[in-house]
């Protein structure tokens, strides 16, 4: 390998499946070692319809689903799966639905210092696990801080219009790209992967774009 493989996640923290899907992908990772890796993390808006305020989880529910308890049944499978790899979904600690514009901005500003990777885990550790409010900026500032951002900064930033015509842009290409579900994982700027596949997919995707990537360095 003649330099680390770009691979893309698109994705959404409010979405359980890419949840599932960033701890299937770091396994497959794993399996790969002698393949070095550039993980870079795309927006998507699942819920773009959802005010920039939030809406309440239960109003969330009943209009995407129908009715809170209509989603029970989903939600106990994805709890489930999350279960199998190390995580924990509690749906039942969610009491607000967040638009996620923000929390894609926190991403794209841990990725300034190399912390992409750990604002993504940490906001979907608070929304998945802890039931926290990702509409509420404190939260969202604590986070920061805690991945390594300067505090100050980040609320003067959230404050601005910072990186939201970005953000907005990079969601929207996209799905203008076919993107119609996430998680979905773009290896090599050339192999697409969607859904929150097995790590042994996966890492049989990584060998592959690997061995096409080093082939097209090496052609120039």
């Amino acid at each position: 390998m003649t330099s680390a493989l770009p691979i893309d996640m698109v994705s959404d923290v409010v979405c359980p499946w890419c949840f599932i899907g960033k701890r299937r992908l770091e396994k497959a990772i794993a399996l790969r070692p002698d393949i070095p890796v550039q993980m870079r993390f795309r927006p998507y808006f699942l819920n773009p319809w959802v005010p920039r305020e939030g809406v309440s989880r239960e109003d969330y529910l009943t209009t995407k689903f129908g009715s809170a308890e209509r989603y029970r049944t989903i939600a106990q499978r994805v709890a489930l799966a999350a279960a199998a790899e190390g995580l924990s979904y509690d749906p039942d600690n969610i009491k607000r639905q967040p638009n996620t514009l923000d929390c894609h901005r926190l991403i794209l500003w841990a990725g300034e210092i190399g912390n992409a990777a750990r604002m993504k885990q940490r906001l979907m550790d608070l929304y998945f696990t802890e039931g926290g409010d990702l509409t509420d900026r404190d939260v969202l500032i604590a986070a920061a801080a805690a991945c390594g951002l300067d505090a100050d900064r980040v609320r003067a930033r959230l404050a601005s219009e910072d990186d939201v015509e970005r953000v907005t842009r990079d969601a929207n290409s996209a799905q203008e790209a076919g993107i119609d579900g996430v998680p979905c994982f773009i290896f090599g700027d050339r192999i697409a992967v969607q859904g929150a596949q097995a790590p042994e997919h996966l890492a049989q995707a990584i060998e592959r774009a690997a061995s096409e990537h080093d082939a097209r360095v090496a052609a120039g």
